[in-house]
């Protein structure tokens, strides 16, 4: 079954964050009060914006950053469930054994990387996404991959290193952790396709 992509935490500090406008329905519908809220607090934010200095605004941008990621993590897990949902139905129908059922969650064969024409680039296409790497760093993964220790230790280095460098990676491939099947099967993928060099 497909894994939900942890999301990223807000930003903590002193400043207390403005409470949402409650709004009267009035005959309108859900979507009808959400746009009235939605254009107050848009009012209401752009009257302060004068008022705040770069470190205050600063603190907005990286908000906003970080809750438009959350909102695109949300869209992609749905997709996740929603497909792998359809996945079992059709092997119910067709008396084939879908995901939990005795066969693979995930595939290395769902994995596919291609290089550029310069070579200064690779891509990692994971179904119908795809996340680009540098030449550098499609080596360091290599390294990684192909590196001493247990399987689990591999998993857990290639992990951290895309949590610490590239956690943009986690909306392409839903990993949550070093146990999921998709890093298990993108750790395979890595070590079987790509060697180190002498």
């Amino acid at each position: 079954m497909a894994k939900k992509i942890d999301k990223q935490e807000k930003i903590k500090t002193g400043k207390k964050s403005t409470p949402p406008v409650k709004g009267k329905a009035g005959g309108k519908g859900k979507a009808g009060v959400k746009d009235a809220q939605k254009e107050s607090l848009a009012k209401e934010l752009k009257s302060l914006i004068p008022q705040l200095d770069s470190e205050g605004l600063a603190f907005l941008v990286e908000q906003a950053r970080v809750h438009l990621y959350n909102m695109q993590v949300e869209e992609l897990n749905k997709a996740a469930v929603a497909a792998d949902a359809a996945a079992v139905r059709s092997a119910s129908l067709s008396g084939k054994a879908g995901p939990g059922r005795g066969s693979s969650k995930t595939g290395d064969e769902n994995f596919r990387i291609d290089g550029s024409e310069s070579g200064s680039s690779y891509y990692l296409h994971y179904r119908n996404n795809e996340v680009m790497f540098a030449r550098d760093e499609m080596a360091h993964l290599v390294k990684i991959a192909n590196g001493e220790g247990t399987d689990l230790e591999i998993r857990e280095r290639l992990y951290n290193w895309f949590d610490r460098e590239r956690r943009d990676v986690f909306a392409v491939v839903p990993m949550k952790d070093k146990f999921d099947e998709h890093l298990k099967a993108l750790a395979k993928f890595l070590k079987k396709n790509f060697k180190l060099r002498g």
